[in-house]
């Protein structure tokens, strides 16, 4: 991760923040759900995505720190795997979900368990999110526009 600096591009916080369960929250925010609404509709809404899963795959799969969170903070240290466009990544957001399941919140239909499926579904299709190939320069398939085209596709 750079730090800011005169002539970065973005900044980043202090990798240090990943060495508890809230600090690492912080930082899953801070790469993932802050780019993706600062930088909407330009590439750098995903640009940190990689770091973003890397702290989330510290924190959850071999720090366990998840656990020591409450249900709703649990829920966006899981999104980096969500927003992921790749299966195994899917799978284990799925995974991740489901564990949540006995929170009425995120169980209730479209709660954050049904998202979960519903991210993993589009991946499983077309192996990556249609809805960005515009914003990332890349060309629809004939499959995903008639995906796009479809009343509530998107998420």
């Amino acid at each position: 991760m750079r730090r800011c600096g005169k002539n970065s591009a973005r900044c980043a916080p202090p990798a240090d923040w990943a060495e508890t369960p809230k600090g690492a929250l912080a930082l899953c925010l801070a790469l993932d759900q802050l780019p993706r609404n600062l930088h909407r509709g330009s590439p750098a809404a995903f640009a940190s995505d990689a770091e973003a899963r890397a702290v989330a795959r510290q924190a959850v799969l071999v720090r366990r720190f998840d656990l020591a969170l409450t249900p709703i903070e649990r829920a966006f240290l899981y999104l980096p795997f969500e927003h992921a466009e790749l299966m195994a990544d899917q799978d284990l957001s799925v995974t991740l979900f489901e564990g949540l399941r006995d929170t009425p919140r995120h169980a209730a239909p479209g709660g954050a368990i049904d998202y979960a499926w519903r991210h993993r579904a589009v991946i499983r299709r077309f192996g990556r999110f249609p809805h960005r190939n515009a914003v990332l320069g890349r060309s629809n398939t004939v499959a995903e526009q008639t995906y796009l085209d479809t009343p509530g596709s998107g998420f």
